[in-house]
């Protein structure tokens, strides 16, 4: 395996997130050749890798199935023409190898016999050499290597490209893999770009891509009509098709809040959880064909019944637009949340309007990320961290948990799931009296430790969302310790 990897598959083959694989280069421990790596050079960055322990991508995994809500359980086989295309493809590459084996072989033999004439011509001193050369030829060919790790990393190298497929979308430069049977789409909503699409059912035609190279094939049917200018230039649906081999599309994506449209949406109410006492989980499903395209963090306006309108950041990530999640605090004299914690039934139609909002994450940022939230001001801020998690680029999440006398951490296993699978994940939960939400003051000194645990502010990002005094608070003590203000990004106050 002498050719170059992308980032992304590197380091899956070592299995640790990319943005680890990032600080190694950043930190000048991993040399890169026009933003790819060579595997020699992963491998003496990674000395101990065991390529056969997938552990930490089981983790991973893992998280992505409780926090996504779409994975399917059971691992699934590409499409079978898919994988006879790949296996075939590597069929021929095996091929090509072996011709080459074979052509070493009878050069090395020429030179072999070639030596011996030299040697039988030369002087008895030069002769000498000449033999020593020759036998130190013979024993290099006899030699069989052992099984190093280069050779597992070749073997898993070669696995991955027949389980999945690697996707390079321009001119962003953003990349992913295609697992399974997954459409284009959907494999990259998973791993979180914004790309552009509408119904995802092949109808608006709005999810078109270029394919620049490789082979796509398709596996939904699709009533847009595509143009013969489009098909003669390689455009595709990337909601009908997936990929046979690694690709370069040239595709649309979302750059900012702006780009993304506003929806009007009636979903069916799929569970209500209790979370707590006074905090319900609303899980909203929509329509397959009119799913809520967001970013990360952003809210929408729900309504239901006769009650008014009000505002909620979704607080499930973008890469599962169809299952929505809304953390609900009981608060009496509310219509709408009274409604929801007393009458709401599954199947109900709750309306949503959306997405607005710029509490969004800066994906281009190469600063280590900062998350703090009072109480369900968590809500946005899960959204984020699960989009993070989704992107794998930030070198180190932290999250700092305010809540009062510890009543409203009510996803405190699912923040220490995610500290217990990822090394770069970092959970404090903090409790405070109930009055300290008011209170900007009682909360400057517990943000202090944010400082303490990272000194350079200036090296974070720091999303903070939650009561309004939290707000206030971390604005003043984060931007007086030296937090650029431009890298302090402040939610909705709930």
């Amino acid at each position: 395996m002498s050719q170059l990897l992308t980032l992304s598959r590197a380091a899956r083959l070592v299995g640790i997130t990319r943005g680890a694989l990032q600080k190694k280069i950043k930190d000048g421990d991993l040399p890169t050749f026009e933003g790819m790596v060579a595997p020699a050079d992963l491998l003496r960055a990674y000395p101990q890798t065991h390529l056969e322990d997938n552990t930490l991508l089981e983790h991973l995994a893992q998280i992505k199935e409780s926090a996504f809500a779409k994975r399917i359980r059971e691992r699934i086989l590409p499409d079978p023409e898919v994988l006879a295309v790949r296996l075939a493809e590597i069929g021929r590459e095996l091929a090509q190898a072996r011709a080459h084996l074979a052509r070493y072989r009878v050069v090395s033999t020429e030179c072999e016999q070639r030596l011996v004439a030299l040697a039988e011509r030369l002087p008895a001193d030069a002769g000498k050499e000449v033999g020593t050369l020759r036998d130190w030829l013979q024993a290099e060919l006899a030699h069989t290597p052992d099984q190093t790790e280069h050779h597992l990393l070749a073997v898993k190298e070669s696995y991955m490209r027949v389980m999945v497929a690697h996707v390079l979308v321009m001119p962003s430069r953003r990349e992913f893999f295609v697992e399974g049977s997954d459409t284009l789409l959907d494999a990259a909503l998973r791993a979180g770009l914004a790309l552009n699409y509408g119904c995802s059912n092949g109808n608006c035609g709005l999810c078109k891509a270029r394919v620049v190279s490789g082979q796509v094939k398709k596996i939904r049917n699709h009533d847009y009509v595509l143009n013969e200018k489009d098909k003669n230039s390689g455009v595709v649906l990337m909601c009908s098709n997936t990929a046979v081999n690694d690709l370069v599309i040239e595709a649309e994506e979302a750059g900012n809040v702006r780009e993304i449209p506003l929806q009007q949406i009636a979903a069916r109410v799929k569970v209500t959880q209790r979370l707590s006492d006074d905090i319900l989980l609303l899980h909203l499903q929509t329509p397959r064909t009119r799913r809520l395209r967001f970013l990360a963090g952003q809210y929408v306006t729900l309504q239901c019944g006769e009650s008014a309108p009000i505002d909620y950041p979704v607080a499930s990530c973008p890469c599962d637009d169809r299952n929505l999640q809304f953390h609900v605090h009981r608060m009496p004299g509310n219509p709408f949340i009274e409604h929801v914690f007393d009458g709401l039934k599954c199947g109900d139609t709750v309306n949503i309007l959306g997405p607005r909002g710029e509490f969004v994450l800066r994906e281009d940022s190469p600063h280590k990320l900062v998350f703090i939230a009072w109480d369900t001001g968590f809500a946005p801020i899960k959204s984020l961290i699960e989009h993070a998690m989704a992107l794998d680029v930030a070198e180190s999440l932290h999250l700092y948990w305010f809540a009062a006398d510890g009543r409203s951490h009510y996803l405190s296993n699912l923040c220490r799931s995610w500290s217990d699978a990822l090394d770069n994940f970092h959970f404090t939960s903090i409790d405070l009296p109930s009055v300290a939400a008011e209170d900007a003051g009682r909360l400057k000194p517990e943000l202090l430790r944010v400082i303490q645990d990272h000194p350079v502010l200036r090296d974070c990002d720091v999303y903070v969302a939650g009561a309004p005094a939290l707000l206030d608070a971390a604005r003043d003590v984060l931007l007086a310790q030296g937090l650029p203000a431009e890298q302090l990004v402040l939610g909705y106050p709930r």
